[in-house]
C-alpha cells in the first residue's frame, strides 16, 4: 500500500480527485504530451513516456545558457562526497599509470626474445619474470579500475537519486499555474531524460576524463624518453586529426538532434494512433494513420543514417591519418634501429603508444561535447528545482471537526492573464449545510471558483472567508483538510479498489470503506469481481468503466467525511439508474455540510437550496430553481434548451 500511494500524487487529507499526473485538478490529458521538436507547451505529437528520447530530452550539441554556474551547481552535489571523489581519482591514476608501463614491459620482454635469438638461445627465466611482472601489472591496472568504477557508480546514482527526490518533492510545492504551461512530457523529461544525462556524465565522464588526461600526458612521456624524434614524427599528424574530428563532429550533431527530433514525432504518432485506435478504426482512418506514420518515419530514417554514417566515418578517417602517422614512425624507427639508436623492442612499444594516443584525444572531444549537453540537462533540472514555490505563509489551524462550514467570497477578482480577468467582483455567502449549485455555460468560470477556494491559485483582490477567517491564514495542506472533492475527469491510481477509495482517508477500516462503497452504490459491483475490493487496476484503471471509475472516486469522496463538499459534474459519467441511485447517497451526505455543486446537467441541482448563475465571471442570477424558472430569465433559457422538444 506505501508503495502505491508514493506513487500517487497528491494530498491524502481531502480525497481530492485529480489528473493522473499529479499537476492540478483541470489539466486536460490531451495537454500532456511531449512536443515533437522542442520543450514547451504542446505544439506537436503528444508523448506521455520518457522513452525514447522525446524531443524534451537533451539532444547531441544542446548547449547551457549558463555553462560554469550550471556545472558549479552541480558539482555542489558532488560535495558531500569528497572523500569518494579523491579515492575515485586516485584509482584512476594509479590504474591508467600502471597500464602505460605494459606496452614499456612487453617491448623488454621483446627484446629478451631479439637478444636470445641473435645469441643463440632464449633465456625464458629472465623472460618468465618480465611476463610475470607484466601480468601484474595488467592485473593491478585491473582491480583499481574496477574499483574507482565501483565508487563512481555508487556517487553517481546517489546523486541521481537526491537530484529525483528533490525534483519530486518541489512538485508538490509548485504552484498551479506552473503546470498550465508545461507539457506533462517535459516534466517527465526533466525528472527522467534529464536526470539520466546528468547520471550518464558523472559514472563516465568524470573517469573517462581522468584517464584520458593521465594516458596523454603519461604516453607523452614515455614516446619522448624512447625517442624524441619519432615523438615528433608521429605528432605532425596531430593538428590534421583535430580537423577530421571537428568537422566530422560538426556534421553529425545536425543529424542526431534531427534524429531525436523525429524519433519523437514518431513516438508521439505511435502514441495517439495506439490510444485512439477505436475512433481511428470508426471513421476508416487507417490509411491516413498509416501515411502519416510513412511521412515521419522516412524522415527519421534519413536523419537516422545520415547521424551513423557520420559518425561511424570518424573512426576510418582518424585511422587512416593516424596509419600515415605509423609509416612514418616505422620508416624513421628503422633507420633509428639500424644506426643503434633505438631497439626493436621499443619500436614495437612506441607503436603502441601511438596507437594508444589518438583514443584518449578523441574520448577527450567527446567528453567536451558530452560535457555541454550535461550542462544543458542539468540546467533544465536546476531551473524547475529553483522556480518559486508557492507561499504557505499560513499558521492557523481548525480541526475538521468543528468546521461549521460558512463560506464568503468577497468582492473577488481573479484571471489567469491579468489583462483577461475570469472572474469579476464576485460576492456570494453560503450558511453552514447549504447545497450552493454553480451553473452556467462553458468558460463562465465555475471549476475557476472552486480553484480560488482551494488555493490552487491566488486571488488579484477581494478575499475568501471560512467560518470567518481568510482561507491565507489557513496553511494550505490545512486548509485543504476541509475539503473532500469529485471532479469529472477521475484520477485512480495502479493498485486494488481498496487502496483506491482508502485514499480519502489513510487510516479508515476495510468496513468503513465497505460503508463507504455501499453509500456510493459501487458494492454490488466491486462483489461480483473476482477478487472483490482487492482486484488491481492496471496502469490506465482500463479495466473497469468509466462510469465505475466515477462511482469509485465518489467512495472515495463519502469516505473522506469533509465538511464542505466540491461536486464538479460528478455524475457526468454514470447512466440515469445510477445517477439517481448517486443523488440520493449525495443528499444524505451533503446533510450538514457546505456543499458547492459545479453541473451542465441542470436536472441534478433542481433540489440545490441556492443556485448560482454564472456568465462571464459574474452571477447573472441567484435564487431556487423555482423561482429562477418564474423568472424566465438567463437560467430558464440554459434549463429549457435541455429539456426542448
Amino acid at each position: 500500500m506505501t508503495e502505491k500511494i508514493k506513487r500517487a500524487p497528491g494530498r491524502t487529507g481531502s480525497g481530492i480527485d485529480k489528473q493522473k499526473t499529479g499537476s492540478g485538478i483541470d489539466n486536460q490529458r490531451t495537454g500532456s504530451g511531449i512536443d515533437g521538436a522542442k520543450p514547451g507547451p504542446s505544439t506537436g505529437p503528444r508523448k506521455r513516456g520518457p522513452g525514447g528520447g522525446g524531443p524534451a530530452a537533451m539532444m547531441p550539441g544542446e548547449k547551457a545558457k549558463n555553462f560554469r554556474p550550471t556545472m558549479k551547481t552541480l558539482l555542489s552535489y558532488l560535495r558531500p562526497y569528497r572523500i569518494s571523489l579523491f579515492f575515485v581519482f586516485l584509482f584512476a591514476i594509479v590504474s591508467t599509470t600502471f597500464s602505460i608501463l605494459s606496452p614499456d614491459i612487453l617491448g623488454d620482454a621483446t627484446d629478451e626474445v631479439v637478444k636470445g635469438l641473435m645469441g643463440g638461445g632464449i633465456i625464458f627465466e629472465n623472460l618468465l619474470k618480465i611476463l610475470l611482472f607484466l601480468a601484474a601489472i595488467y592485473g593491478i591496472s585491473f582491480v583499481f579500475s574496477t574499483a574507482q568504477g565501483f565508487i563512481m557508480a555508487n556517487i553517481s546514482q546517489k546523486v541521481t537519486y537526491n537530484l529525483r527526490k528533490r525534483i519530486s518533492a518541489k512538485m508538490d510545492r509548485m504552484p498551479l499555474k506552473y503546470f498550465d504551461g508545461k507539457t506533462h512530457g517535459e516534466i517527465q523529461s526533466r525528472v527522467i531524460n534529464d536526470v539520466e544525462t546528468v547520471n550518464q556524465t558523472l559514472s563516465q565522464s568524470i573517469t573517462q576524463s581522468i584517464t584520458s588526461l593521465v594516458t596523454i600526458a603519461g604516453i607523452l612521456v614515455m614516446m619522448v624518453r624512447i625517442s624524441f624524434p619519432m615523438t615528433v614524427t608521429a605528432l605532425v599528424v596531430l593538428p590534421l586529426s583535430f580537423l577530421v574530428i571537428r568537422l566530422v563532429v560538426g556534421k553529425s550533431q545536425k543529424q542526431f538532434k534531427d534524429q531525436q527530433k523525429f524519433l519523437g514525432n514518431v513516438n508521439g504518432h505511435v502514441e495517439e494512433m495506439y490510444t485512439g485506435h477505436t475512433v481511428i478504426k470508426a471513421f476508416n482512418r487507417e490509411k491516413q494513420s498509416l501515411e502519416k506514420f510513412d511521412e515521419i518515419n522516412d524522415k527519421l530514417c534519413e536523419s537516422a543514417w545520415k547521424s551513423q554514417f557520420f559518425s561511424g566515418l570518424m573512426m576510418p578517417m582518424t585511422n587512416f591519418i593516424g596509419n600515415l602517422g605509423y609509416v612514418a614512425v616505422c620508416i624513421l624507427g628503422g633507420y633509428l634501429a639500424i644506426n643503434g639508436k633505438v631497439t626493436i623492442g621499443n619500436i614495437q612499444a612506441f607503436i603502441q603508444y601511438v596507437r594508444s594516443f589518438n583514443h584518449p584525444l578523441a574520448l577527450a572531444a567527446n567528453i567536451a561535447n558530452m560535457l555541454q549537453s550535461t550542462a544543458a540537462a542539468a540546467e533544465r533540472v536546476f531551473e524547475f528545482i529553483d522556480t518559486d514555490e508557492e507561499a504557505d505563509e499560513g499558521t492557523f489551524k481548525e480541526d475538521a471537526d468543528t468546521v461549521k462550514g460558512s463560506v464568503k467570497f468577497e468582492n473577488i477578482n481573479f484571471g489567469y492573464n491579468e489583462k483577461e480577468p475570469v472572474i469579476k467582483d464576485f460576492s456570494y455567502e453560503a450558511s453552514p449545510g447549504d447545497r450552493v449549485a454553480i451553473v452556467g455555460p462553458t468558460g463562465a468560470g465555475k471549476t475557476t471558483i472552486v480553484k480560488l477556494l482551494m488555493r490552487y491559485y491566488e486571488l488579484n483582490s477581494g478575499s475568501i472567508l471560512i467560518d470567518g477567517h481568510n482561507i491565507k491564514d489557513f496553511g494550505r495542506k490545512d486548509l485543504r483538510r476541509l475539503f473532500g472533492m469529485v471532479l469529472q475527469d477521475t484520477w485512480l491510481f495502479s493498485g486494488t479498489l481498496k487502496d483506491n477509495i482508502r485514499y480519502g482517508r489513510m487510516e479508515a477500516t476495510d468496513e468503513e470503506v465497505m460503508d463507504a462503497a455501499k453509500a456510493a452504490h459501487i458494492h454490488h459491483y466491486i462483489m461480483t469481481l473476482p477478487k472483490d475490493y482487492d482486484m488491481e487496476l492496471n496502469e490506465e484503471a482500463s479495466n473497469v468503466s468509466q462510469g465505475q471509475k466515477q462511482l469509485l472516486t465518489i467512495a472515495r469522496a463519502i469516505l473522506a467525511d469533509n465538511p464542505i463538499l466540491i461536486l464538479d459534474e460528478a455524475t457526468s459519467s454514470v447512466d440515469t439508474r445510477t445517477e439517481s441511485l448517486i443523488q440520493k447517497a449525495m443528499a444524505n451526505l451533503m446533510k450538514g455540510r457546505t456543499s458547492f455543486i459545479i453541473a451542465h446537467r441542470l436536472s441534478t441541482i433542481r433540489d440545490a437550496d441556492w443556485i448560482l448563475v454564472m456568465d462571464e465571471g459574474n452571477i447573472k442570477e441567484q435564487g431556487t430553481h423555482e423561482s429562477l424558472i418564474e423568472k424566465n430569465g438567463f437560467y430558464a433559457k440554459l434549463y429549457n434548451s435541455q429539456f426542448a422538444e
